[in-house]
């Protein structure tokens, strides 16, 4: 069953008079329970084609469906909708709050998506033993290793069980055996049923995909309608990907001097009235 279909993607930016094509043509179809890696070198475009499957970003024409459900005809307050339910983000600096405890990182969703406070902080707890941290909930990013801030990521991407966990470039941060737990991770939750996307210029990482996509020039290299298996196709080593800003329904909200979000009184973890 497709649970992510892209046809005829383009997208094109506008440089004072100049258009500027990232994304010509692109088809890309996703079945339920895929493990996927798009692979491609610095300006290759495989950015904007995250962001776009993220629904960070429109494309400029094409269509796009995700569980059988028209993206492009939605306004900006279901696009977050999306964001929020449908599609768990894991990025490569990881984006936690500093001052907030592993376990309020990764019940944050599941505070904007309406969920008690008890039924939330019961989730998260479940969520961070699934990745082996259920005795760091009380740690604070600055007291975890990278490898475990990318853990406390993953499950808050996982928190709110969305369609695709879509994943940008999840081990470039981190050591080699700090990323090979990273990978056995996303090997169970895909063995346990979830769709995962992953951008990467590492070949060893997106072998451990079951399909790799290569895009350049704004292409794909291989034909996405074919659904072919891992290909010998080299491809230059890109540039770390633009980080993006992991976004939620809070994206209106205050940050303070240090970047990290302030919750509205009333939506405080630690302080609101159930």
């Amino acid at each position: 069953m497709s649970i992510l279909e892209l046809k005829n993607i383009y997208k094109t930016y506008r440089q004072g008079k100049l258009e500027v094509p990232v994304l010509k043509d692109i088809s890309l179809n996703v079945e339920e329970g895929d493990y996927c890696a798009i692979m491609g070198p610095s300006g290759s475009g495989k950015t904007t084609l995250m962001n776009i499957i993220g629904c960070l970003d429109l494309p400029s024409s094409g269509e796009y469906y995700l569980g059988g459900q028209d993206v492009l005809a939605n306004n900006d307050a279901k696009l977050s909708d999306l964001r929020l339910n449908s599609i768990g983000f894991v990025f490569q600096s990881f984006h936690l709050l500093s001052r907030q405890s592993a376990l309020e990182n990764v019940v944050l969703p599941l505070l904007y998506a309406g969920v008690s406070k008890k039924e939330r902080l019961e989730i998260g707890r479940k969520a961070l033993e699934r990745v082996g941290l259920g005795d760091r909930t009380n740690f604070k990013p600055t007291q975890l290793s990278g490898g475990q801030c990318q853990r406390v990521a993953i499950a808050r991407a996982m928190v709110n069980s969305p369609k695709i966990l879509l994943a940008d470039e999840p081990t470039g941060a981190l050591d080699t055996a700090s990323g090979d737990q990273i990978m056995e991770i996303f090997h169970q939750l895909n063995e346990e049923g979830v769709t995962i996307i992953m951008i990467t210029h590492e070949q060893e990482i997106a072998d451990h995909a079951h399909k790799t996509f290569h895009i350049r020039d704004g292409q794909f290299l291989v034909p996405a309608a074919d659904n072919l298996a891992n290909e010998d196709i080299s491809t230059a080593t890109n540039d770390a990907i633009t980080e993006n800003v992991y976004s939620y329904s809070y994206v209106e909200h205050e940050f303070d001097s240090a970047g990290d979000f302030i919750p509205k009184e009333s939506e405080a973890v630690n302080n609101e009235s159930e």
